[in-house]
């Protein structure tokens, strides 16, 4: 068992049942033996009581008490440390509100589910302004990626529910440290959006990164940014044909691996910048070359539906070859 030191340890001392009755020098300790127990300790909550005296002077009998200690909301009943918690424990460990306001109550604290909801409200007007900094930051950086997913928001009718999307945005960063991802949510798929997140002007010799949906190339057309398709999408559509295709699927796949090969051969190096395009252009773009040779001579040669998902797969890299390429 690993845990490092952020974790509490509370030590325990067993005492050995040889000593009872004998006095300190009549046995010598020459050693000790540790065991480890992972525990758990009720949920914990405090009440922060701040006590502030008031005064009177004496020479002018004016009255004096010191302001109570500033709140991330003003004038909230919520400290930080509770505020924090619960965002943490509703957006990352996906824990409902209503199912922490049945954790507050079991501690005996009664609070309203509608508090809560309103401080999740509050919380996110707060850290708006960091979002919108990040998204400028995302939108200056040369090298962006985008994609949407569905999400079931708001109810439809009963027992249906509306389909929202969110659009998460990355942006490189120069020094190679990762960059920032914002998620923006909006109600529909539309191509409009995507000018929303990315902007009108992405910067000159900038890049977008994203899978084949048709609105990312109206967008590229439109603003002439440089449109490099996702080899990770390219590789799922012969995913899906792994168990019609077996053959040319590992084949498809072993030659998209040698990308994946040269991506981690410059991360170890260490690469960046031009020494990253220099490497790219000696060892993965004669491993993108032959693999839409490859790939042509399959389209050409098997004799596959348009339905088989060989077929779909083939057509789907050889459509974007450009892409693919950059």
């Amino acid at each position: 068992m690993f845990f490092d030191e952020r974790v509490p340890v509370e030590t325990i001392l067993v005492p050995n049942p040889e000593t009872e009755g004998l006095g300190a020098g009549e046995y010598e300790v020459i050693g000790q033996k540790v065991t480890h127990r992972l525990a758990q300790r009720p949920g914990s909550y405090v009440i922060l009581k701040y006590v502030r005296q008031v005064i009177k002077r004496r020479d002018d009998q004016s009255l004096h008490c010191a302001p109570a200690p500033a709140a991330v909301i003003e004038g909230g009943r919520a400290d930080v440390s509770f505020l924090a918690g619960v965002l943490i424990d509703k957006f990352l460990y996906h824990l409902p509100l209503y199912r922490q306001h049945q954790r507050l109550l079991a501690a005996g604290i009664e609070v309203s589910r509608q508090w809560l909801t309103q401080l999740v409200l509050s919380c996110a007007l707060l850290l708006a302004p960091i979002v919108t900094a990040q998204l400028q930051g995302i939108r200056r950086a040369r090298v962006k990626a985008m994609d949407e997913t569905p999400i079931k928001v708001g109810r439809k009718g009963q027992g249906k529910l509306k389909t929202g999307y969110f659009w998460p945005i990355w942006g490189d960063t120069d020094d190679g440290g990762g960059g920032d991802i914002v998620f923006l949510y909006r109600p529909s798929r539309a191509a409009v959006h995507v000018r929303e997140g990315l902007g009108e002007n992405p910067g000159q010799d900038s890049v977008l990164i994203s899978d084949g949906y048709s609105a990312y190339a109206r967008y590229s057309a439109h603003t002439g940014i440089t449109h490099a398709q996702c080899w990770a999408h390219a590789r799922r559509h012969f995913e899906h044909a792994k168990s019609i295709e077996p053959e040319a699927v590992a084949e498809a796949l072993a030659r998209i691996g040698e990308l994946y090969a040269c991506e981690k051969a410059i991360s170890q190096q260490g690469l960046s910048g031009t020494q990253k395009a220099a490497y790219r252009a000696a060892h993965a773009r004669p491993v993108v070359d032959a693999f839409f040779t490859w790939s042509e001579e399959q389209a050409c040669a098997a004799a596959l539906l348009p339905s088989n998902p060989l077929t779909k797969a083939l057509h789907y890299v050889l459509e974007r070859r450009e892409g693919l390429s950059v």
